[in-house]
């Protein structure tokens, strides 16, 4: 297979399972029913200030530096959400080995979200590569919650075609990230299996809680 085409078909991958904001009952995460907003949440963060987002995991401590002057209205949504609370106990759905491992969908299957839709923050001065944080799409201008935290070399091929904003990256606990990485997983019932591979963990991996520390 060329270059190219794996590239495509990594890039197919991450768009398949869209971050929608539907709000339903389902079988993923510690939340029976989502927390919905009509629209985004106003802007109260300081883009010229420094923010660090510490995700408690079943696994272990993930901290993010989050890219606020470069993508503020991303790192907005993404404080306003942990702050509410919104990402407890919510699951990493979707793991794809030396690529990416996702979460931020309170359903737990790829299909839920806040209940709104924001726009996307590109491009980005920063590069896809391991540790990366980006929103998770499906396609230009909805995204919610779902994001992804690159975790392998495969993540260098979304570099082709850039179309997830970056707001964040690993600062401690690139280790966990590595080990949900490595879980075990089935094919998820609601992705295509002609373009989706098996990525949905067999044991439930899931966010705690999230701190957000302003500096």
């Amino acid at each position: 297979m060329s270059k190219w085409m794996k590239c495509l078909a990594v890039v197919s991958i991450l768009t398949v399972l869209a971050a929608c904001g539907q709000n339903q009952d389902g079988d993923g995460g510690k939340q029976a029913i989502a927390m919905q907003w009509p629209e985004p949440p106003e802007m109260t963060i300081d883009p010229e200030r420094n923010y660090t987002a510490k995700l408690h995991t079943s696994k272990g401590i993930i901290t993010l530096e989050l890219f606020a002057k470069d993508a503020p209205i991303t790192v907005n949504n993404f404080v306003f959400l942990a702050e509410q609370g919104f990402y407890d106990g919510v699951t990493f759905h979707r793991i794809i080995q030396h690529f990416m491992i996702q979460t931020g969908d309170p359903i737990g299957d790829g299909t839920g979200g806040p209940g709104y839709r924001f726009e996307d923050e590109l491009p980005s001065p920063h590069v896809y590569e391991p540790g990366i944080v980006a929103m998770a799409n499906g396609g230009p201008n909805t995204n919610g919650s779902q994001f992804f935290i690159c975790s392998g070399p495969s993540s260098y091929s979304l570099n082709e075609r850039p179309n997830y904003t970056i707001f964040g990256k690993v600062t401690e606990g690139m280790d966990v990230v590595e080990d949900i990485a490595s879980a075990p997983v089935k094919m998820n019932p609601k992705a295509n299996p002609n373009v989706e591979p098996p990525s949905m963990p067999t044991e439930d991996i899931y966010i705690q809680k999230v701190d957000i520390i302003a500096g």
